[in-house]
């Protein structure tokens, strides 16, 4: 007898992965995209795919910003894998003179 319900061959698994693999770019540009606009205005934070995971890296200006761009990259990206090094800039002056 035969099954009455489709069963995707090769060629349309592979097309269903280049699908997700368009879904996440999309979603890493969106990610660009709200950093930019926000109320963060950060574009100097990276955000690549990397063997299957998003990767985040840069500097910024104090751990509420980080938070922030954390918070946000979690909203945008939920379900990946995500890897974040992102470092706050030391903007404080210093507090002691440097000896020479």
């Amino acid at each position: 007898m035969n099954d009455p319900v489709a069963h995707p061959g090769p060629a349309a698994s592979g097309t269903a992965a280049a699908a997700a693999a368009g879904n996440v770019e999309y979603r890493v540009a969106h990610l660009h995209d709200r950093l930019a606009a926000e109320e963060l205005g950060e574009l100097g934070v990276r955000a690549e795919i990397r063997a299957g995971a998003i990767v985040i890296t840069g500097t910024v200006p104090s751990a509420q910003c980080r938070e922030t761009l954390l918070r946000i990259a979690h909203e945008e990206l939920a379900g990946l894998t995500l890897h974040t090094d992102v470092v706050v800039a030391e903007t404080t002056g210093p507090d002691h003179a440097e000896e020479l």
